[in-house]
């Protein structure tokens, strides 16, 4: 089992390596999901000591939440378990989205994830994004009155910036922050890590690996049909000069005996006020694979050549 860790202020314990269940039931994510496999991800996860799991409303939407729930009901865990889940898209007729972070519509977002994770509490509510009207402060103080009454135990936002950040947390509430974060992207560097450790707020990067470029599988000659096609960075000039940043990280990993992924995943840990870290999975043998994480030490100079490669 791995030692657990505390995220941030709160009085959550995690195991470092969660898992973000994006492709557990998100059939409006990736086309062709199984949920059976889906189920097996999450039973693999909690059977592994992975008990920090990231879910949301919007993936699937709501189908997510669904078979966690039954998962965890089934394997009888739930005490164990850390559940995060987020709130914020709005459904209208003809399935036009909007984002809503009123104190009435985030309230009822919790009590409607209550009902699909067969649970009478959350431990880690986020506000999944913004809203252009509401002031944050008074959208997470509706989720306080929900902690305060116990349906969830911590408070998130995921998006935000750091206007947006510190303006929720002009009362101290905010707990987490959800936000991307990659050795390619750290705009997060400038503000919001800086923020977050100075008010023991836990930063919890998504697209770790970058869409699974920081992976280290690809070469120059990897074609893509998804939404990475349309995306520059998997483009030409600059996806060769990419691939050439990993090469460095592989010519590392090589010389300490591990994978590139993990290499790079253990790097975020090293990272002031980044607790925990929600790799996906789509087979239970990746949330396996995940957890080899745990096993990568770094030294100082090794972190700094890390950094060095991607400046």
């Amino acid at each position: 089992m791995a030692k657990q860790v505390k995220l941030g202020k709160t009085e959550l314990f995690v195991n470092p390596i969660g898992l973000g269940t994006n492709a557990v039931g998100g059939h409006n994510i990736y086309p062709n999901l199984s949920e059976e496999v889906g189920k097996d991800v999450v039973r693999t996860a909690i059977e592994n000591g992975i008990n920090f799991l990231d879910t949301a409303f919007i993936y699937g939407p709501e189908r997510s939440e669904e078979l966690i729930g039954e998962v965890i009901k089934e394997k009888g865990c739930r005490s164990e378990m850390v559940i995060a889940t987020k709130g914020a898209h709005k459904i209208l007729p003809g399935n036009q989205i909007i984002k809503d972070n009123s104190p009435g519509f985030l309230k009822q977002c919790v009590e409607d994830s209550l009902k699909r994770l067969q649970t009478d509490y959350i431990d880690l509510f986020y506000i999944h994004f913004p809203d252009e009207d509401t002031p944050k402060y008074e959208a997470v103080g509706a989720l306080k009155e929900l902690k305060d009454q116990g349906k969830i135990k911590a408070i998130g936002v995921s998006n935000f910036s750091i206007e947006q950040l510190k303006e929720a947390n002009q009362d101290g509430y905010v707990d987490v922050l959800q936000s991307e974060y990659n050795l390619f992207k750290r705009q997060a560097e400038k503000d919001l890590l800086p923020y977050t450790a100075e008010n023991q707020i836990s930063f919890v990067p998504y697209f770790p690996l970058a869409a699974g470029l920081l992976g280290g599988k690809y070469t120059k000659d990897t074609t893509f049909q998804d939404g990475r096609a349309k995306n520059p960075m998997f483009q030409g000039e600059q996806f060769e000069k990419n691939l050439e940043k990993v090469d460095q990280l592989k010519q590392i990993a090589e010389t300490k005996n591990v994978e590139t992924a993990h290499l790079v995943l253990a790097w975020y840990l090293s990272v002031d006020s980044i607790d925990a870290l929600i790799p996906g999975a789509k087979k239970p043998e990746q949330v396996v694979n995940n957890l080899k994480t745990l096993d990568v030490q770094l030294t100082k100079e090794e972190i700094q050549k890390i950094s060095n490669i991607f400046q």
